[in-house]
């Protein structure tokens, strides 16, 4: 029980950091001190939905196929590689955070995560697609895997929302971002490489 928990949780956990609109949005209104308990309630139910409807929506699929386990692998695979790639290119290349003075209104703040989070097309292949084709590699333990990951996204937001102020000398330097791009880097090879080697 607790290895699958891990296991969803270290996977969740290694696509959510990825520094996308969505955690850059929260990470600036957290930085800016605004009210973030809503966008961290919003990011953290949204990715919850978004792992359940993975979880179920291809294990349902891949138990009628068995045989596009090997082409989910392959296409996981191949996808983690490349969000590897561009996490080290990120690296070699970082950039600082732009941090605003104004408070965003809450609800055009609301709106705007809300957007950030839903329309934004990475996130089915990542929490639906990606993360829903590990799971279900875990046979009958792929919804420990699954909450493993809400958990994992759960804390990420939290951390992100209500420790950004903490954070705003850190992260206005460079090195930063290279160093949380870098394990990003060597934690989406490592997966993408298991899934490959596991065809």
């Amino acid at each position: 029980m607790l290895p699958l928990l891990l296991a969803g949780f270290g996977t969740g956990l290694s696509l959510i950091v990825a520094i996308g609109s969505q955690n850059a949005f929260l990470l600036q209104q957290g930085l800016r001190g605004g009210a973030v308990a809503p966008l961290v309630v919003i990011c953290a139910v949204s990715d919850l939905v978004l792992i359940g409807l993975g979880v179920s929506g291809v294990g349902a699929v891949l138990a009628r196929w068995p045989t596009a386990i090997g082409v989910v692998a392959v296409g996981g695979g191949l996808f983690l590689l490349g969000y590897g790639v561009l996490a080290a290119r990120r690296a070699l290349k970082p950039s600082v955070m732009t941090v605003g003075e104004e408070r965003t209104p809450l609800r055009k703040a609301v709106l705007a995560c809300v957007a950030f989070t839903w329309l934004n097309p990475h996130v089915y292949l990542d929490t639906v697609l990606l993360l829903g084709s590990v799971a279900v590699a875990h046979g009958d333990g792929r919804w420990l895997f699954g909450l493993g990951a809400g958990v994992a996204s759960a804390v990420w937001f939290s951390a992100l929302g209500f420790g950004a102020r903490r954070l705003a000398g850190v992260f206005a330097k460079p090195v930063a971002w290279r160093v949380l791009d870098v394990v990003i880097a060597v934690t989406m090879t490592g997966l993408g490489i298991s899934l490959l080697l596991s065809v």
